[in-house]
């Protein structure tokens, strides 16, 4: 059964009568396609027994070299209005009483297709073609695995650079040029030293390494379609006074969401699990950011293991671990891994040791 007959069964068991899609990672997941999106709208319409696009006329040769669904096309000219009608009302689009519309489409775009559908109620993708992404296949888990071992070929090229007086915007170059090498599109390399670890999501710049400062290196690449992430400490020479008790608390964190993440837990029991932790060594108030995100297509998709999510945790979902303590004008922690959910628990991605690597 392929993915656009799996979202069909959904489509039926939640009466679901229509989908439209933009371009983006839902649609690129679905049909394996990723048409050029700008501000005319593209959209891909989805019932139970039928589908089409619809199509701007300068994008349609080039969208029909790679797929052959029906499109729907319109000219700056026309618009796209009427074109939209002709659509709908082959597809018995007019007659839907529930529509999903792309959570990551463009409000005009949006707007446009509610316009027509007002009788209808309106949804987001999340209990349909999110729930799918959600979890992964043999062969999406294998990427994934060839992914996670790439960024840690990055991380150990990272480190075998670093010297002082070495900028983080410096570091950042490595490790592009270890995805880059490896076939890799590089995506982002967060290089947080000194200070700058205690922002977690620091801006990489022109920083010099001191001897002395702890490092946050989180950086990822995409192969094959799939993402990877990871984040590890370091430090040149010595860490300061204290580092090791944060980063053993940090790490103790990851331990005890690791034990939680079990199928069939609710995700917010495994940000409790990492944060209770935490929180009873005295530093709540420094983690500031969930336990963890999904991760696949996109860097950061469902499911995210946050205080408040009630989703329940299934064998197949691909997700971060991550807590991290961060103090003002002194230093940051954080520590990150990506598992596989199984049957029996969660399988960590990297090869990578989570202790803190001395840079000498």
């Amino acid at each position: 059964m392929d993915k656009t007959e799996k979202l069909r069964l959904i489509m039926k068991e939640k009466d679901i009568d229509l989908i439209v899609l933009s371009p983006g990672a839902n649609l690129n997941w679905l049909l394996n396609f990723n048409p050029h999106a700008d501000e005319r709208p593209l959209l891909f319409f989805l019932t139970q027994s039928g589908s089409a696009f619809l199509m701007p006329e300068l994008e349609a040769e080039s969208a029909r070299q790679h797929t052959d669904i029906k499109f729907y096309n319109w000219s700056d000219a026309s618009g796209p209005l009427s074109s939209i009608d002709s659509l709908l009302n082959d597809l018995n689009g007019f007659s839907s009483r529930t529509i999903v519309i792309d959570d990551t489409m463009r409000a005009d775009h949006a707007a446009i297709v509610q316009d027509k559908l007002l009788n209808s109620n309106r949804l987001f993708t999340a209990s349909t073609i999110g729930a799918l992404r959600m979890r992964k296949d043999a062969s999406e888990q294998h990427i994934l695995t060839l992914n996670a071992h790439q960024a840690d070929t990055a991380m150990e090229m990272a480190w075998a650079k670093i010297n002082v007086g070495m900028k983080e915007e410096e570091v950042a170059s490595v490790i592009k040029k270890s995805f880059s090498d490896q076939g890799a599109s590089p995506q982002f390399s967060i290089v947080a030293a000194g200070f700058n670890s205690a922002f977690p999501h620091h801006q990489t710049g022109s920083t010099e390494l001191k001897e002395g400062d702890v490092i946050v290196i989180d950086l990822g690449g995409k192969f094959k379609g799939y993402a990877s992430d990871i984040t590890r400490m370091a430090c040149v020479g010595s860490p300061p006074t204290d580092y090791s008790l944060v980063h053993q608390i940090v790490e103790d964190a990851v331990c005890a969401a690791l034990t939680a993440a079990m199928p069939g837990q609710i995700a917010k029991n495994v940000d409790k699990a990492a944060r209770d932790v935490i929180e009873k060594a005295g530093f709540g108030e420094y983690f500031i950011h969930r336990t963890g995100h999904g991760l696949g297509s996109e860097i950061h998709e469902p499911p995210f293991i946050t205080s408040t999510s009630e989703t329940i945790l299934e064998p197949g979902m691909v997700f971060s671990i991550e807590p991290g303590i961060y103090i003002p004008n002194k230093f940051g922690v954080r520590l990150e891994e990506i598992v596989i959910l199984e049957e029996h628990g969660p399988v960590v991605l990297s090869k990578l040791s989570r202790e803190l690597k001395i840079l000498n």
